[in-house]
């Protein structure tokens, strides 16, 4: 069984919804520390101006408490609900989908959603099943009996969750093998191999396309319907460790 384990980022781009379609179970690390000025809380989308970042107001952060995605609070107002909604209406109202794909983001964005990891999960889970991908979501706070730090904690959720092989974003690899190649994962009973993922380049109403904006960019304009055949045809093949350095050399 293949897994990954990723932090529920906030409106992701459309790699991170290819790295969920390539597993049989995703794990949401969502007792990870939230960091302010992170892809947790904000990302992007695209205007007629260029890109804009729209970001999530957190209550009660602090760098110096142990802040994760499943106890820190958003901030209940509706003024900046209301500031995104118009953000994204002006940005892409006439795009060719634009009703359906509003419609989603409204009602989410609406919803009665207390902590960053559940309005970053809702939104996850609800383009996932519309554009039809089947894998199984998990999230690490509800596991039993994970400890270990970094590559070792990695290692003890696949472990938890039944895990042969754990498929990690490329960028985890700084710290997964600090220490030696392939970290926790060297002679283990888990297999470890990194996603590889070439941005495709779908319709957008500029001329020069912008790549890595929020998945609701490719909703805005390819629809529901094409969104998943399009993020996987920039799909590769996944990389074992000493590949990935092959291509860093």
């Amino acid at each position: 069984m293949i897994a990954a384990i990723m932090q529920p980022t906030f409106l992701p781009w459309i790699g991170y919804f290819d790295l969920i379609d390539r597993v049989d179970s995703f794990v949401f690390f969502d007792d990870a520390q939230v960091l302010k000025r992170s892809w947790a809380v904000r990302n992007r989308i695209l205007t007629q101006n260029g890109e804009t970042f729209l970001t999530v107001p957190l209550i009660g952060h602090s760098q110096n408490a142990v802040c994760t995605f499943a106890n820190t609070a958003i901030d209940p107002a509706p003024k900046w609900r209301r500031t995104h909604l118009a953000s994204i209406r002006h940005a892409y109202a006439k795009a060719p989908f634009f009703e359906p794909v509003f419609a989603m983001v409204e009602e989410w964005l609406n919803a009665d959603h207390v902590t960053i990891g559940a309005l970053n999960m809702a939104f996850i889970r609800t383009v996932s099943e519309r554009i039809g991908i089947e894998t199984q979501f998990v999230q690490s706070s509800a596991l039993a009996g994970i400890s270990g730090a970094k590559d070792a904690r990695l290692l003890a959720i696949c472990r938890a969750i039944g895990a042969d092989t754990y498929l990690a974003a490329q960028g985890s690899a700084a710290y997964i093998e600090a220490d030696r190649p392939s970290g926790a994962f060297a002679r283990s009973d888990v297999a470890l191999y990194y996603h590889n993922y070439a941005h495709p380049i779908y319709p957008q109403r500029q001329d020069v396309f912008t790549s890595h904006m929020s998945v609701i960019d490719l909703l805005m304009n390819c629809g529901f319907g094409s969104a998943l055949d399009l993020i996987r045809s920039g799909r590769r093949e996944r990389l074992a460790g000493h590949q990935l350095k092959d291509l860093a050399a």
